[in-house]
């Protein structure tokens, strides 16, 4: 049999965006509100390959991030960067046989899909209150 490594494709720049968008806890009801467009408008945007920089740049400000955050944006630099993070600010997790950090990934998945759960009920109480 024939040995085969898979290559993992680039994302796009749509792809890019919708992953800061989703990390980041934001609806894309929410972005195509502040960009003035829909829903299904934003889904496409989040389906092209390239986006303009004056959209671009929008979309980075309503994001709280730089045009050069999503252009750089890469998932595997993410995880390492909060796998590090988690590590050097939970310190009383840790393994005592070797005095070294243990780092559940489900237990931080989980914790940070309830950060995001609770990210939106906060929102969604603003927006409530605001009417």
């Amino acid at each position: 049999m024939e040995d085969q490594t898979f290559a993992k494709k680039p994302l796009s720049m749509g792809q890019k965006v919708e992953r800061i968008r989703v990390f980041r806890g934001i609806k894309q009801e929410f972005l195509a509100n502040k960009l003035g467009i829909s829903q299904p408008q934003v889904s496409k945007i989040e389906q092209q390959d390239e986006i303009e920089d004056s959209l671009l740049n929008q979309i980075a400000e309503i994001l709280g991030v730089t045009p050069e955050t999503i252009k750089n944006f890469d998932e595997e630099n993410l995880t390492y960067h909060i796998n590090n993070q988690y590590n050097f600010y939970n310190t009383e997790i840790k393994d005592n046989a070797t005095n070294n950090f243990v780092f559940n990934p489900i237990e931080k998945i989980a914790e940070l899909y309830e950060r995001l759960l609770n990210s939106e009920r906060e929102k969604n109480e603003l927006l409530k209150n605001q009417r």
